[in-house]
């Protein structure tokens, strides 16, 4: 039976408690840096070599709804009453509305050094060290709205144009492209600063702090950030009904992409998993 993911401002007291008990018990088992790890070893750009199974690439979508899935299931197996809830960031705009609250996500970073202090994840509470990162720093840090060259978040108005769009993806499959949702979800743009960062990325770029780079996977809030990503997956596909992952099949030997993107029936590392296989999760969960 489907198990529901619940935006994070309808879930109740107990609710809140349990995830985040959850989240902590999955970090004293060392298994919450493994996800931080895996996230680093797949942030591949467009510059690096090899293949973009993580970002600026088809898969972003279908990646992150796996990790999302694999981070799921670590805390089911602590409660099984727990699913990972989702922020619309659309709505909840700013650093003293949902999830930056004490029972949850806690709250922005001070401003000597940007560390978190209040909430669960607190390094002063002693149960969230950053054991992996691309920093040596061991404590959470943020920067909400960004206090030195502010920004916003996305609006309802650019994720639209985002889901208006009716194609997947297109070539060449990477972060220059300007049509396609993926890549208009994802948030690559044109231009430089702020305004190269779009939807998805612009988000990253609010938080600040951890959730700049490859071990964003540090900030909890990554899995509630992802979870609406995915949400927006769900809903362009109800809204473009018969529109499928794209590409269908790998770039050829010579294209530039070959061996670069996975093609919708191909294998997606780290899991023995196709793009194919998660368009449809409903027999996994819903959102409500």
């Amino acid at each position: 039976m489907a198990y529901t993911r619940k935006n994070v401002t309808a879930l109740t007291r107990a609710e809140r408690r349990r995830f985040v008990d959850a989240l902590l018990r999955v970090k004293r088992r060392g298994e919450y840096d493994e996800f931080v790890r895996t996230h680093i070893e797949y942030y591949t750009s467009d510059g690096e070599n090899g293949l973009r199974a993580a970002h600026m690439a088809p898969s972003f979508l279908p990646w992150h709804r796996r990790f999302l899935l694999e981070l799921e299931r670590a805390l089911r197996r602590v409660d099984p009453s727990v699913t990972v809830p989702y922020w619309d960031w659309t709505r909840d705009r700013t650093p003293v509305s949902a999830p930056w609250t004490e029972d949850l996500m806690g709250g922005n970073g001070r401003r000597s050094d940007r560390q978190v202090t209040t909430g669960p994840f607190a390094y002063a509470h002693g149960a969230w060290t950053i054991n992996e990162g691309v920093t040596d720093g061991k404590f959470l840090t943020r920067d909400l709205g960004r206090a030195r060259d502010p920004i916003d978040l996305p609006t309802r108005s650019e994720l639209d144009r985002a889901l208006k769009d009716p194609a997947y993806d297109s070539a060449p499959w990477d972060s220059t492209v300007t049509r396609g949702f993926r890549n208009k979800l994802e948030g690559w743009g044109t231009g430089r600063g702020s305004v190269s960062w779009r939807n998805h990325n612009r988000v990253h770029r609010w938080v600040g702090g951890a959730m700049v780079g490859g071990a964003s996977v540090n900030d909890p809030v990554f899995w509630l950030h992802h979870a609406f990503v995915d949400l927006q997956w769900s809903r362009w596909q109800r809204r473009h009904r018969g529109a499928r992952y794209l590409p269908a099949s790998p770039p050829g030997a010579g294209d530039p992409q070959h061996g670069r993107v996975v093609a919708r029936h191909q294998r997606m590392p780290p899991w023995d998993v196709t793009p194919d296989e998660l368009e449809d999760v409903s027999r996994i969960y819903r959102y409500a």
